[in-house]
């Protein structure tokens, strides 16, 4: 087994670092708060971010980035987006070429609207050209840490990186399929995140199962519209980077996003809502860029506009709602 190291120890990184420890492998698991890595070392367990589940002997905590990546043939990049570009300027001195990145961050970046592989290659590439994956799909923390059965999609550009990945990581509980479609898997990750927050708008307003079924669909047309017009193929939008992903966001209880939604329509202010989280929903500052990135390439995200009304606090959720179903009337 290669030596793999995983950069961000929130829950996605925990329990990727559990799954792949399962196997009998030793890894790495870098995290940014020295409480975290006190929580592992003391109690096999982080009480912060994944509570509740043992970490097998075969994980290593540390907050040295010299001391995570030393000998890593795979590096699993698990960081909050905003703070992507920020880490891998610390992780270039002890970044080889022959390492494999695998970037498992659901987000764009929201000052130059890049996507995470993007921010990864600008600052690899003016030392080496990078060996990039993305690692994207349907996959909830807790249920990966559980050792339910999985399924997601690692892409890149060359298939080789992508299927060495695959072989590498997958087990009986944890499934990758291959893709060269990168763009496809990371857009599909970064823009179910903002449908989600929508569709907790409607559950905490008690609009029924019409509304979200309705919603889901025409969110992953609006993520399709922008996802092809930035170079993704169709398809992928109608597998697990795509559809999978939002239909789990869109109606899992455990999504941060679909929470964040759920306390906006009950009326509480979002500034509330943020301060009594510990984790980050990415859909938040995603939201910004997708429209952004719309506006860039001339496509109508009808549903992320109102998304980004109700965060600014322009509109009520109730009158987003109102203004999305009394758009002019059209054809599907």
């Amino acid at each position: 087994m290669e030596r793999v190291s995983i950069i961000g120890a929130g829950s996605w990184g925990t329990a990727l670092a559990v799954s792949l420890a399962r196997q009998g492998r030793e890894l790495r698991l870098w995290a940014y708060e020295p409480e975290v890595v006190e929580s592992i070392r003391e109690q096999r367990e982080n009480k912060i971010f994944l509570p509740g589940v043992t970490l097998p002997a075969g994980v290593s905590a540390t907050n040295h980035l010299s001391e995570a990546l030393a000998d890593a043939r795979i590096v699993l990049t698990v960081m909050p987006s905003h703070f992507c570009r920020g880490l891998f300027e610390r992780m270039l001195p002890h970044l080889k070429s022959e390492m494999i990145f695998v970037s498992a961050t659901k987000g764009i970046d929201t000052e130059r609207l890049m996507r995470m592989s993007e921010i990864i290659r600008a600052a690899v590439e003016p030392h080496f050209t990078p060996r990039l994956c993305v690692l994207s799909g349907p996959s909830f923390a807790s249920e990966v840490a559980r050792g339910d059965p999985t399924a997601v999609v690692v892409a890149s550009e060359d298939l080789e990186p992508a299927r060495f990945v695959q072989k590498e990581l997958s087990s009986r509980t944890l499934r990758l399929y291959t893709s060269n479609d990168v763009v496809g898997v990371e857009m599909g990750g970064a823009l179910k995140n903002v449908i989600a927050i929508a569709a907790g708008v409607i559950e905490g307003l008690n609009l029924g199962h019409n509304a979200t079924a309705a919603l889901v669909t025409r969110g992953l047309a609006e993520m399709t519209r922008l996802a092809c017009a930035c170079g993704a193929r169709r398809e992928t939008m109608a597998g697990l980077a795509g559809i999978g992903d939002l239909a789990l966001t869109c109606t899992g209880t455990l999504s941060r996003n679909r929470t964040v939604g759920v306390e906006l329509g009950k009326g509480r202010k979002l500034a509330d809502i943020i301060s009594s989280m510990r984790t980050v929903a990415e859909g938040i500052k995603t939201t910004r860029a997708i429209l952004a990135l719309a506006a860039r390439h001339q496509v109508d995200v009808p549903i992320t506009q109102q998304v980004h009304r109700i965060l600014e606090g322009e509109v009520s959720p109730l009158e987003a709602i109102r203004v999305l179903m009394e758009r002019s009337l059209k054809e599907e």
